[in-house]
């Protein structure tokens, strides 16, 4: 199942607790301090794992922890260093620390496979009593507690790293498309909102394995959240091009300014991204309207496809 957006409660690990320890031998009845230092405590880690594409192995799990480290023993023994928890997520995850009332602020933008953050840091050892041990003070009953580890609310957005990303309105042919030019096989039907998630595909152009992102259909103010709003602009954000999909039968000159509208108003950066405008659904009509550079399909009957795999090996 695919869920792009968590919230998680993650906890590190605290230190251990310094040990007071004094040597007991055989002939020294009074020997020295010998307690050891608690060992750290473990790390919150997010690791990259470029065979995840969903965050939804966290839904299950939303408060994670990590081990606790040893307490120290005698015979200046030092506790061992908690064990780190690693949280693996997919390319592209964007992470945020979640403060109550406040508006969440940016941690970590994680990209590429094995690039790692530590979410939250496992508290210090305390140090132990032989570590007080001073000229004046030979058998020093002192020690320290180990550090609590930081405790964060995060919150996890996974923003889809794809080469080309396939923009349109619901019901425009960006499903069709995608499964003719890759090995998907995303649900298609001849209703709105058919794609409620992003479908991924993968096509190989000259030997160059190419990603395909096949993006929930826009509508109107959808930069305001309405429809699937945000979740739909947000995997538009990382696609090296964008392929706005339009449907002949339903003015594409209106689908293609409200399409760059709605963008405008979420990000005018990803409109500096190389395009092409694929106007589609041509076999439903004999007219052509005329859209500058535009190149005329139908994903249905596989009509044009060469000419826009052309154009977008180009671009890439």
């Amino acid at each position: 199942m695919f869920l792009d957006r968590v919230k998680v409660i993650v906890k590190a690990g605290k230190g251990g607790d310094g040990c007071i320890s004094f040597r007991r031998e055989k002939y020294i009845p009074k020997g020295g301090p010998d307690g050891g230092d608690g060992g750290d405590g473990g790390n919150v880690v997010l690791e990259v794992d470029r065979n995840l594409n969903t965050l939804y192995h966290l839904y299950f799990t939303p408060h994670i922890k990590a081990e606790n480290g040893q307490q120290g023993k005698g015979k200046n023994m030092h506790g061992k260093n908690g064990i780190d928890k690693v949280i693996r997520v997919p390319p592209g995850t964007v992470v945020y620390n979640c403060r109550g009332g406040v508006t969440p602020s940016l941690l970590a933008d994680l990209t590429y496979t094995g690039e790692r953050f530590i979410a939250a840091k496992g508290g210090k050892g305390g140090r132990g009593n032989t570590r007080f041990k001073t000229a004046t003070n030979q058998a020093p009953r002192e020690r320290e507690l180990g550090e609590q580890g930081e405790a964060k609310t995060l919150l996890l957005e996974l923003k889809l790293i794809a080469d080309v990303g396939l923009v349109g309105y619901p019901n425009a042919g960006k499903s069709t498309l995608l499964s003719k030019v890759s090995n998907a096989k995303p649900k298609i039907a001849e209703y709105p909102f058919t794609t409620l998630k992003p479908n991924l595909g993968v096509t190989y152009i000259d030997d160059k394995k190419i990603t395909f992102a096949d993006i929930p259909g826009i509508i109107e103010d959808a930069h305001k959240g309405k429809g699937l709003g945000l979740d739909f602009l947000r995997h538009i954000e990382r696609t090296r091009v964008i392929i706005y999909i339009l449907d002949i039968t339903q003015n594409p000159v209106a689908q293609y300014k409200s399409l760059k509208d709605e963008i405008r108003e979420y990000n005018p950066i990803i409109l500096k991204k190389p395009y092409i405008v694929g106007v589609n659904k041509i076999d439903l009509m004999k007219t052509k309207i005329a859209i500058k550079d535009a190149i005329y399909i139908s994903a249905l009957k596989g009509d044009g496809i060469e000419t826009l795999i052309s154009r977008l090996k180009g671009l890439l």
